[in-house]
């Protein structure tokens, strides 16, 4: 159980194939917990279902004052006018130095090692994901990178970190923040969120 003070610490990242009800009833349970960000990474989706549900989401996110962040759909943030975009690593490399990301206030990245954060801070980004720090059925059979792995991120860049992998508890996010990071990414425990 987290308790609602550690969520502004915490990036909810959502997957609808994980939500407890209907999808925007899940967005606006998360969005009364108040956390730092809901990052819509529903990365399966066509552009244009991606955009209707995106834009629903972050139609709430607004009612509640928490940041809504777009995943991958550069064109749909666009549109829709969201200040920020998180990339995986390969779509910041594509974009970067481009006209596609211009406009944008701040870009998220991902990353899995020290290097990939300096080259993801150097292409531009803001803001970056780093794991999976712990065990989690999303990346079943990869052992875990830990908290080493968690320190040597947080160390070699200048920006913020939030870990991501299997997050679950209070401790867990107090540690990786001891670890350095600016806080926690927490998928199954958003979409799970009942009060």
């Amino acid at each position: 159980m987290i308790k609602d003070s550690t969520w502004n610490h915490i990036v909810a990242v959502t997957n609808r194939d994980l939500s407890a009800r209907p999808y925007l009833k899940q967005i606006e349970r998360i969005c009364r917990k108040h956390p730092r960000a809901i990052l819509i990474r529903e990365k399966d989706m066509t552009a244009e279902e991606y955009a209707g549900l995106a834009d629903a989401a972050a139609q709430i996110c607004r009612q509640y004052g928490v940041l809504c962040v777009y995943h991958s759909f550069v064109e749909e943030a666009r549109c829709a006018g969201a200040g920020q975009i998180h990339l995986p690593l390969h779509l910041l490399r594509r974009y970067a130095g481009s006209p596609v990301l211009e406009g944008f206030d701040k870009i998220g990245a991902s990353v899995h090692s020290a290097e990939e954060a300096q080259e993801a801070e150097e292409l531009g980004a803001s803001v970056l994901t780093a794991g999976h720090i712990y065990v989690t059925d999303c990346k079943k059979g990869l052992a875990p990178r830990g908290m080493g792995f968690l320190r040597d991120v947080c160390r070699a860049v200048r920006i913020p970190v939030y870990a991501i992998g299997g997050i679950h508890t209070e401790e867990q996010i107090w540690e990786v923040m001891a670890a350095g990071a600016a806080g926690a990414c927490v998928m199954s425990e958003a979409m799970a969120v009942t009060v």
